[in-house]
């Protein structure tokens, strides 16, 4: 994975690295140089991964050389012992808190090498950058060392690093922890708190390490200060404590207690907070701490307003002068700046889940986890979350769970970032046996990771777990199957569907008819897919299930509605009226009464069964009519007198421009018709109701027309209006007809007629023109009025000529006939007018044809 260095930090011009003759590279494989750390930053830590595990870790590497080179005194042997001590302490204490240790030293000739946890940089490489581009900086960083052919020169990488807020709030809690274990665990002092023995690992996580100048308290009294050797330029400076960071008492009492540390504790908050650089730089000189020693209250003010104001009493304590004013490592652990914070719970939690057992991890990646992961910085998803999430995916008694927050973060991270961090490590969860809870959660779950995979044949090893799903016998996982395709139907190809996705859905079915649940993702599957399908499969498959399913449950009934309400808007789907009206119709009719639908239910099922009515109507009504149109002429329009058994014998015979208006009846009319109910001798022989009645003609009509009223039957006639014929019509005169008598006038009157009422000859109707207005308005007129009122054609010809032949025989041959035709009703009637007797009764031409 990692090329070897070659050539870095070589001595004499050999081209050979040092860790060429460690024998720690027989256990690793060593990369490029990332930090460097320790007294003076003599540590440059590597790159490396295990070659038995291909773990990552760095390698601590100490060039030996430098030791001579940088002190006249040579005392090479010393600064080893000290180096050797720190990794032996870091062996033996094990907290999450304290740089682990992977790897124990190994030495050769030239150099001293150890194996660590992975490391991102020192926070002494991270805030020189900050304290090179702070305001007012000068001279040598001061963060590590403060010789400056000390300082080695920090990692590219560390240049862009930048904390976040929550990082550092995290961090200083996590160096307190650290520091609460070494001083009520272990009663140890530290003595060398500062960035340089400060580490920033790959998760994020900062570990206190550099255990190099470790001091055990006094076990009578672990409060008790205790005597001290103070800095001095005639140690060597690798064998010693920063100067910057050292506790008043120390360098002026030489006594050291556990509130040493928390000064220290102080100076890196201070630095943080101010660039990088601590607010005093003696560079290795005594003199100098104790004048700047001097100035320390006044430095402290100048920086406590860049401190969070939750954390700034605490900072201006942890400085103070006096050991006592100090706070201890637990009382820091419980301020409310660490506390009232959840997502630094959560972290915390997260640190140490390695020590908890499976129902607290489960109860912690499924709940806490997942609520505080929105709040958690993306810069920390991949950097502390994710490592934590990705060692739990190979442990399946917690793998349910902890898909909780991986598909959540797969959710919110891009394409980028799944491909490049997630994607590898996440394809063993696909492929690797896994619980029922686990199976279901990533089915669930599938089109989020579908939406996140761009390859195809990532995509078809997503695909296979839910391919799988369907051959389960488990009926959890069959319906988070049929739940899943709802969801991804549009990663899945037509084949797919057709011949594995609706056959193993139907047959599952089968099996769970009557779970209603189960029904109802069976249901919201066929709808997802119906798109799909090709017209065949939906009549051989999906309606036959459509028609074996129960529709007393209204969620089942509502998906099935929307499945109808789909095959009816578009014809492809094949969804004929008759399958509607004998199978479809009927099923869904009875839950129109459903008491257990709502109004949404309810609206939904009158709609879809009012859209299959108005096909229906189409369809059928369209039908009607091409039937209708192929019969022939008469058949397709029958007139009812083409079925009266009264003028089969008449001729036929229209009167052309003819209207009839209804008439009004007199007074006589109305005592007669009034009277017509009696028996009657005179009531029986008007209206020819008595068996000795000449003629029959009256009953016949009644009988042909039996709505007419036996009023228009009376002699009184009804007015008639006859349209201009034109001097062309057949049997016509340029004069019109003689002037004619009325029955309704008197003698002296005398109406002229232009009118031919001759019948046409040649079987053709009459030629009109504009000056015949009535013309077209007579025949419609004819046409709608009722058979009492309007007789057309032979019929009308027929019965009239017959009723004035009957009226006639009864006039002359009765004793009452002078009477009647007499107008006034006396033997001699008189006109109004002139007094001249009343002209003999009318024969009636016009009825009578003649």
């Amino acid at each position: 994975m990692f090329s070897k260095l070659k050539g870095a930090g070589g001595g004499g011009g050999s081209g050979h690295s040092p860790l060429d003759t460690n024998p720690i590279t027989q256990y690793f494989e060593v990369g490029k140089q990332t930090a460097c750390a320790g007294p003076g930053l003599i540590w440059k830590i590597y790159d490396a991964v295990r070659k038995s595990d291909r773990k990552e870790a760095s390698i601590f590497l100490f060039e030996k050389r430098l030791a001579e080179k940088l002190h006249k005194p040579k005392r090479k042997d010393t600064v080893c012992e000290v180096l050797r001590g720190s990794v032996r302490q870091l062996e033996r204490f094990r907290h999450p808190k304290i740089l682990q240790v992977l790897h124990s030293v190994e030495e050769c000739n030239e150099t001293l090498a150890f194996a660590s946890e992975p490391i991102l940089a020192s926070l002494a490489n991270i805030l020189a950058y900050h304290e090179a581009s702070g305001s007012g900086a000068s001279g040598a960083p001061s963060t590590g060392a403060s010789h400056p052919n000390t300082v080695q020169r920090p990692p590219p990488h560390a240049k862009d690093y930048s904390f976040l807020d929550l990082e550092i709030k995290y961090g200083l809690l996590q160096l307190t922890e650290a520091l609460s274990y070494l001083h009520y665990t272990h009663h140890m002092l530290h003595r060398h708190v500062c960035p340089a023995s400060i580490f920033v690992n790959k998760r994020g996580v900062w570990k206190l390490g550099g255990l190099e100048f470790t001091e055990r308290l006094n076990e009578a009294d672990p409060q008790e200060p205790m005597p001290i050797s103070p800095w001095t330029s005639r140690v060597s400076k690798l064998c010693q404590p920063d100067l910057d960071y050292i506790a008043p008492e120390v360098q002026l009492h030489s006594q050291i207690c556990m509130q040493s540390d928390m000064f220290s504790l102080g100076m890196v908050i201070t630095s943080i907070f101010n660039h990088g650089r601590p607010i005093i730089q003696a560079n290795n000189s005594n003199t100098s701490y104790q004048r700047q020693l001097d100035m320390l209250d006044e430095h402290v003010k100048m920086i406590v307003t860049d401190i969070p104001l939750p954390l700034r009493e605490a900072t201006i304590r942890l400085l103070s002068k006096e050991p006592k004013d100090r706070p201890t490592a637990q009382l820091l652990c419980l301020l409310k700046y660490f506390t009232t914070d959840s997502v630094v719970s959560t972290l915390q939690f997260l640190d140490v889940i390695q020590m908890k057992d499976p129902p607290q991890k489960n109860a912690f990646y499924k709940q806490t986890l997942r609520d505080s992961l929105p709040y958690i910085p993306r810069k920390l998803w991949f950097q502390h979350v994710w490592p934590s999430l990705e060692a739990e995916m190979r442990q399946s008694e917690v793998l349910a769970s902890v898909l909780k927050p991986i598909l959540l973060m797969i959710e919110h991270s891009t394409i980028e970032e799944y491909e490049n961090v997630i994607q590898d490590s996440f394809r063993t969860v696909l492929t690797s046996p896994k619980t029922i809870q686990a199976t279901v959660c990533l089915l669930e779950n599938l089109h989020i990771i579908l939406e996140k995979t761009q390859k195809e044949d990532a995509r078809m090893e997503v695909l296979r777990v839910l391919y799988n799903a369907f051959e389960s016998t488990t009926i959890q996982v069959q319906s988070a199957a049929l739940f899943s395709v709802t969801n991804v139907a549009d990663y899945i190809d037509e084949q797919a569907i057709r011949h594995m996705i609706l056959p193993r859905t139907l047959s599952v079915f089968a099996q769970n008819s009557a779970d209603l649940k189960f029904t109802i993702a069976v249901l919201s599957c066929v709808e997802r897919i119906l798109d799909r399908l090709d017209r065949p499969i939906i009549l051989d498959q999906v309606l036959p299930l459509l028609t074996e399913v129960r529709l007393t449950d209204p969620d089942i009934m509502y998906r099935v509605v929307c499945i109808y309400a789909v095959l009816l808007r578009d014809k492809k789907y094949g969804l004929t009226v008759n399958q509607m009206a004998t199978r479809v119709m009927p099923a869904l009719l009875p839950q129109t009464v459903n008491p257990s639908l709502n109004l949404e239910q309810f609206t939904m099922l009158l709609q879809v069964l009012r859209e299959m009515l108005d096909q229906i109507d189409r369809n059928q009504r369209n039908k009607l009519k091409l039937d209708n149109m192929s019969l022939p002429s008469p058949e397709r329009r029958p007139l009812r007198h083409l079925f009266s058994s009264d003028n089969m014998h008449v001729p036929p015979f229209n009167i052309p421009n003819l209207r009839v208006e209804q008439r009004k009846t007199s007074s006589a009319e109305d005592m007669a018709r009034k009277n017509s109910a009696d028996s009657g001798i005179l009531g029986g022989w008007w209206f020819g109701g008595g068996s000795s009645s000449p003629d029959s003609n009256f009953l016949r009509v009644q009988n042909a027309l039996p709505i007419r009223r036996l009023s228009d039957n009376t002699l009184m006639t009804p007015k008639i209006r006859v349209a201009h014929s034109c001097s062309s019509s057949p049997g016509g005169s340029p004069g019109g007809l003689p002037i004619r008598r009325h029955s309704s006038i008197g003698p002296q009157e005398r109406r002229g007629s232009t009118t031919n009422l001759s019948p046409p000859t040649g079987g053709s109707m009459p030629n009109t023109s504009s000056s015949t207005p009535f013309l077209s308005s007579s025949m419609s007129s004819l046409r709608s009025r009722r058979p009492s009122a309007c007789l057309g054609g032979s019929q009308g010809s027929g019965l009239l000529q017959s009723l004035g032949t009957g009226m006639v025989r009864q006039l002359t041959g009765s004793p009452m006939g002078s009477a009647i035709g007499s107008p006034m009703g006396s033997g001699s009637p008189q006109h109004p007018g002139n007094g001249r007797a009343a002209p003999s009764p009318p024969h009636y031409q016009l009825f009578s044809g003649r």
